[in-house]
C-alpha cells in the first residue's frame, strides 16, 4: 500500500510502498476511505510528540473493515468505521508492524494517512454503510472533540470565547448552539477567518495579538498560544473557565500576571480536555443521531489526495484552512 511516512522532523512526508504486517490479536485492516490533518500531527512533525522514527501518521478517518484479527467482536469484514485516537470499547491490541523500506517498524494503534491501516479494535467504531464518509472523517477527532467539549464545559447563558477558529474552533463554533450560550466570541491570528466564523460569532472576531476586550465565563483554547492564552487569562469573568483544548509547546511556561484576579466569585479555574473527555462507542452513534445540525459540510475548506499530503500539511501550518481532508480512491 502507500503510506505517509514521517522519516525525519520538520521535513515533508515521504509517499512510499509499505507492506502491512500479519493481524496480532484484537487489530482489525482497515481500506482507509477518508482522513482528516489535526493538529496534533503538526506536533508529531515537529517532534513534540516523542516516538521513534520512522513512523506512521493520521489519527482521524474513515474506513471499510477488510480483515479481522483473533478476538475481534465488534466489527466484521465489510462494516463502515469511524477511526479514532480516543479508546472505545473492545481490545486494546499490540502495536501493528509495517515493513518500511525493508524494515519492520511499530505503528501507533489507529493511523490514518495511508491506503490501509492496521487498528486496534477499540480505536474503530461501526456505523451505518450509508453515512456520509466526510462526516464519519470528522468525527474521528474534531468534530466529536468540539462536540464533547460542548456538552461538557458550556452552560446556557454562557458568555464564551473561542481562541483559534481552525477545523478544531470551526468544529466548536459550529457546534456551539448545542450548549445555548448567551453569546460567542471568536479570535485567530488571521484576518482570513473572518467571513468563515461570521455565520457563527454574535459579537466579534478579533485578531490574535490585539487586546482582548470584555469578560467570558467560559474561554475555550484551540490554539495553545502561551501569548494569547497569557492575555486570554484576565478576561474570565468572576467563577470563569478557562479550557485548554490545544496544546503549547512543551517546556514553555504559560504566565498567571495577576494571580489575585483568579480569586474572584467562586475562584476562577483553569483545566485541560482530552478530546472534550468523548467516548467513541457511546457518543458517535448520538452525533450522528443530530448530525442535521451540526453544519459539518461547512467545516471541510479542501480535499486532497495522498500524494498531495504536504501541499495539504503546508496549509494547515499556515493557517489557511479549516478542516481539510485527505481522500482515497474506492
Amino acid at each position: 500500500m502507500k503510506a505517509a511516512i514521517l522519516h525525519e522532523l520538520n521535513a515533508p512526508l515521504a509517499i512510499e510502498d509499505v507492506e502491512c504486517g500479519p493481524l496480532d490479536f484484537g487489530q482489525v485492516r482497515v481500506r482507509v476511505l477518508a482522513s482528516g490533518i489535526c493538529g496534533a500531527q503538526l506536533q508529531e512533525i515537529r517532534g513534540e510528540k516523542g516516538g521513534p522514527l520512522p513512523h506512521l501518521l493520521g489519527h482521524e478517518g474513515c474506513g471499510i473493515v477488510e480483515e479481522v484479527g483473533v478476538g475481534v467482536s465488534r466489527v466484521k469484514v465489510g462494516d463502515k468505521v469511524v477511526m479514532h485516537w480516543r479508546k472505545a470499547a473492545g481490545i486494546e491490541s499490540p502495536l501493528p508492524r509495517y515493513k518500511i523500506r525493508g524494515e519492520w517498524r511499530t505503528s501507533g494503534r489507529i493511523t490514518t494517512f495511508s491506503e490501509q491501516s492496521i487498528c486496534s479494535e477499540n480505536r474503530i467504531t461501526p456505523v451505518p454503510t450509508d453515512t456520509d464518509t466526510e462526516l464519519c472523517a470528522l468525527l474521528g477527532c474534531g468534530l466529536s472533540t468540539a462536540m464533547a467539549t460542548i456538552e461538557q464545559s458550556v452552560r446556557w447563558g454562557d458568555r464564551m470565547l473561542v481562541i483559534g477558529a481552525g477545523g478544531l474552533g470551526m468544529a466548536i463554533l459550529a457546534s456551539a448552539h448545542l450548549g445555548a450560550p448567551a453569546m460567542v466570541c471568536c479570535c485567530d491570528v488571521h484576518e482570513s477567518k473572518r467571513d468563515a466564523t461570521r455565520p457563527h460569532v454574535d459579537r466579534y472576531f478579533n485578531l490574535l495579538g490585539e487586546p482582548l476586550s470584555g469578560e467570558y465565563d467560559i474561554i475555550l483554547d484551540t490554539a495553545g498560544a502561551i501569548p494569547t492564552a497569557e492575555d486570554a487569562l484576565q478576561r474570565l469573568a468572576p467563577s470563569g473557565r478557562y479550557v485548554m483544548i490545544g496544546q503549547p509547546a512543551p517546556g514553555k511556561p504559560v504566565c498567571i500576571r495577576s494571580a489575585r484576579h483568579m480569586f474572584d466569585g467562586e475562584g476562577k479555574t483553569i483545566s485541560a480536555t482530552q478530546g472534550g473527555g468523548f467516548r467513541p462507542d457511546l457518543d458517535i452513534p448520538r452525533f450522528l443521531a443530530i448530525q442535521d445540525q451540526l453544519f459539518a459540510s461547512n467545516l471541510v475548506t479542501h480535499r486532497f489526495k495522498l500524494d498531495q499530503i504536504n501541499k495539504a500539511i503546508a496549509l494547515v501550518q499556515q493557517g489557511e484552512a479549516g478542516r481539510i481532508l485527505i481522500g482515497f480512491d474506492a
